[in-house]
């Protein structure tokens, strides 16, 4: 019995004793990493789980006087001492071997919530957190025995330590978040976007079959239901070419038995292909890559690129607004032997001539049926400004960032004609980014451009280095996958 425990005993409190604790689940592509807990844990030895352990290293009863402090989703919830977001990271160190400040990176905290266990006597306050993972390699330490990298939807198929799924609910991708996003990538938010889509399947075969059966989750009422979750995340971010096609793809493959299950099963192939479409991509488009070259903003893909090509010089533009080049700058210093330089926006041009930069490789937010290319603000004066020097250009997206062709033969995405997709494309920032002033000044500040496809030497995808015909092609592929709506 623990101080606590007896101190409540003296008082005749039956109040379970609290204790913090935190959840971390660690993604890697569209799997998080499951432990067994071992025979040298004291608690649920032999049970599924995610990284945990205590949040504060101290436990006590629950006391009505102490102070709350709010949840991230406005709830009240008892103040704690200590710091969650510190033995979070602690415990992935200790029980995985992975290095927490470089090869993880926090996606989202959960609210936390509390888990009564009157066998123990125990009242757990979980915060639960998902980080993406650079690697898969683990050392576990003594208090596992076993891990695997699983799709999140399996913990609703084991056993596991209390409400291990509702730690990974309040943390998993949502509609929500992926419209909210404004920190990723359109394939990072693809990727996420079919996670909705296999969370939301096994989330409906277990509502409806309800431990009735096979079979009842596979009525018409669940399809319809995961349809219009579809369609919600198709509206989420009607700009992204490749957060439809890899959706419309999933949903292709179901149509045809119509079930939640076919569905949760074309989602985890999805992801399995995008994240071998992405790693291909940046194979192909690294042997194309020569000794000295310059990138603007930030793309996974082409990240991976220049880490795997390994180039003497790489010239990074801060890429205002957001600037995210300068964490591209970093990653590539970090993780290749090149001289790395990062210019301003405006000096691209002519650093890129002055220092003899051979081609510049750019990511693709989405790729128009036409070849044109639209990608962060930036992106059009970096292939001018290539042309110009004499150097390559190289879009380096996968194939799914190619937006489908209208049936009309038109250029634009959802209908629209070429000035008006051009224009809906272009989000803005604040002006006052700009100009606060009072004069009558307008501002633009947008985000992202349109670069044409006369500046492109090539689009470098998994399928290959596809030139204006083979664009087109893809294009008219991805159409055929909007049949399902």
């Amino acid at each position: 019995m623990t101080d606590y425990d007896e101190a409540a005993a003296e008082r005749g409190d039956d109040e379970p004793a609290e204790t913090h604790v935190v959840t971390v689940f660690l993604r890697n592509g569209g799997d998080v990493l499951l432990l067994r807990r071992s025979d040298a844990v004291g608690s649920y030895s032999g049970r599924w789980g995610a990284v945990a352990g205590h949040a504060d290293g101290e436990t006590r009863p629950q006391e009505a006087s102490r102070p709350r402090e709010r949840g991230a989703s406005g709830s009240e919830r008892p103040a704690i001492e200590g710091a969650p977001d510190a033995a979070a990271r602690e415990e992935i160190r200790e029980e995985t071997g992975i290095d927490p400040d470089a090869e993880t990176a926090l996606v989202r905290r959960g609210d936390p919530f509390e888990v009564v266990d009157d066998g123990l006597g125990r009242r757990w306050v979980v915060h639960p957190y998902l980080f993406d993972c650079d690697a898969r390699a683990v050392d576990p330490n003594e208090e596992t025995a076993e891990f695997e990298w699983v799709p999140p939807t399996a913990l609703r198929r084991r056993e596991t330590v209390p409400d291990l799924w509702r730690s990974y609910d309040r943390v998993r991708p949502t509609v929500e978040t992926v419209a909210g996003d404004t920190a990723h990538g359109a394939a990072w938010l693809s990727l996420r976007a079919l996670e909705v889509l296999r969370d939301e399947a096994a989330l409906a075969i277990e509502r409806a079959n309800d431990g009735r059966g096979a079979g009842i989750g596979d009525g018409p009422a669940s399809w319809d239901a995961l349809t219009a979750v579809a369609r919600d995340l198709l509206d989420a971010r009607p700009s992204m070419a490749v957060v439809a096609n890899r959706v419309n793809r999933a949903m292709d493959a179901a149509v045809g038995a119509t079930t939640p299950a076919a569905i949760e099963a074309a989602a985890l192939e999805g992801i399995e292909r995008a994240t071998a479409a992405d790693a291909d991509a940046a194979a192909l488009a690294a042997d194309r890559l020569p000794d000295r070259i310059a990138t603007v903003s930030r793309s996974g893909t082409v990240a991976a690129a220049v880490e795997r090509a390994d180039p003497e010089a790489v010239l990074v533009a801060e890429s205002r607004p957001g600037r995210e080049g300068v964490g591209t700058a970093e990653r590539v210093a970090e993780t290749t032997d090149a001289a790395v330089t990062l210019t301003t926006d405006a000096a691209l041009a002519d650093r890129l001539a002055a220092t003899g930069v051979e081609a510049v490789v750019v990511g693709a937010d989405t790729v128009f049926p036409d070849g044109r290319v639209l990608n962060k603000v930036g992106t059009r004066a970096a292939a001018a400004a290539a042309a110009t020097a004499g150097a390559d250009c190289y879009v380096v997206a996968a194939s799914d960032k190619i937006a489908a062709a209208e049936a009309n033969g038109g250029d634009g995405v959802d209908g629209a004609d070429r000035a008006e997709t051009d224009g809906a494309d272009r989000q803005e920032r604040d002006a006052r980014e700009v100009y606060g002033g009072d004069a009558a000044v307008a501002v633009a500040n947008p985000i992202f451009d349109v670069t044409p496809p006369e500046l492109v030497d090539a689009v470098v995808t998994e399928r290959g280095a596809l030139d204006a015909d083979g664009v087109r092609e893809v294009a008219v592929e991805h159409a055929g996958l909007a049949g399902w709506r």
